[in-house]
This record gives C-alpha cells, structure tokens and sequence, in this order.
C-alpha cells in the first residue's frame, strides 16, 4: 500500500509540476487517469463525524484543497458554491479540504466566504501531501470510478466553466455505461 501511495504521489507531482510550468491557474488532463487515494478526516461544516473518499464511490467528486490564507480560495469557494447547486440533481459531489495547521483559522475563513457543501480539515497535512498539493487552492475531478481525471491548480474567474464542461463530460460518460 505504501509503493502505491508513493508512486501515486510521484504522479501527481510531476502532473502537478506541468500545470504549474503552464503559469498556474490551469488543468491537466490524467489520461490514463490513475486512482485516487482514499482518505478521512474530520468534517467541520455541512457534514458530521468523519468523512472518506470512499464514501463518494459511484458520484463524480471536486476534492478542493483550500487554506484561510490563499487569496484566490476566496473567488473559487463562491464559485464552486455555484457549480454546487448547478449540478444538485446529478451524482455530482463537492468537498472542500482545509488545510489551514489551525481550526479556528479555517473558521474565520468560512464566517466570511459561506460554503454550502461538506467540508473536512487536514490539520496535519497528511492528505495533502498524498495528493502532492503544489498550489492553492488545488483541485482533483475524480470519476465515478474513483480516478482522478483532472488536476486544477490556483483559480480565476471563469474557471468554473471550463470545470463545469468537464463535470458534464464525465456525466455523459456514466449515462453511456
């Protein structure tokens, strides 16, 4: 299991590394796409108890790695917040991974710009650092099949469409099968 996590974290990095290279605020395409590794972690909004990745098995999931810190977190946590209610009727689901070292901090952050979809904290920085974080905020599309089919690194406005076309490909692929 280790190998794997490692070899998954190589991956990324070098996915991660591609994007950042292309001047930020980009997608990388996974192709083949490569799994997504399970993770749990405390919920400290709109969900209760402890949260995984496979929980979302079978629903196509924007795992968002965001800190209190990070100036574009507050364009893309509004914006994802949009997609949300865009896609409320699709097997679509949101999270949001704080990876702010101090709770409180990560609570001030969401006194501030609402978020209306679970979201969970890495105080740690463990799952972080399994998805190889290179920037902020960070975004992993995974299928239905628990594959991570898209990287997005840092936000800007109009970002959202580009992922919302991306979520639609992806649900035209689950009606397909």
């Amino acid at each position: 299991m280790k190998a794997i996590k490692c070899l998954f974290s190589v991956l990324l990095i070098s996915l991660n590394t591609m994007a950042v290279a292309a001047g930020g605020n980009s997608k990388v395409v996974v192709d083949p796409p490569i799994p997504a590794p399970d993770w749990s972690l405390p919920a400290i909004q709109n969900a209760e108890g402890t949260l995984s990745m496979s929980d979302y098995r079978g629903r196509i999931t924007y795992v968002d790695f965001w800190a209190s810190w990070c100036g574009p977190c507050r364009l893309s946590l509004p914006a994802l917040n949009g997609l949300n209610a865009q896609f409320a009727d699709d097997p679509v689901q949101f999270l949001a991974i704080s990876i702010d070292v101090v709770e409180e901090d990560a609570w001030d952050f969401l006194k501030r710009y609402t978020v209306d979809f679970p979201v969970v904290i890495d105080t740690e920085g463990d799952i972080a650092r399994t998805f190889a974080v290179d920037g902020m905020p960070s975004g992993y599309l995974i299928d239905g099949d628990g594959r991570v089919r898209e990287i997005h690194i840092g936000f800007k406005k109009g970002d959202e469409l580009g992922l919302a076309q991306s979520i639609k490909e992806l649900l035209g692929e689950m009606d397909a099968s």
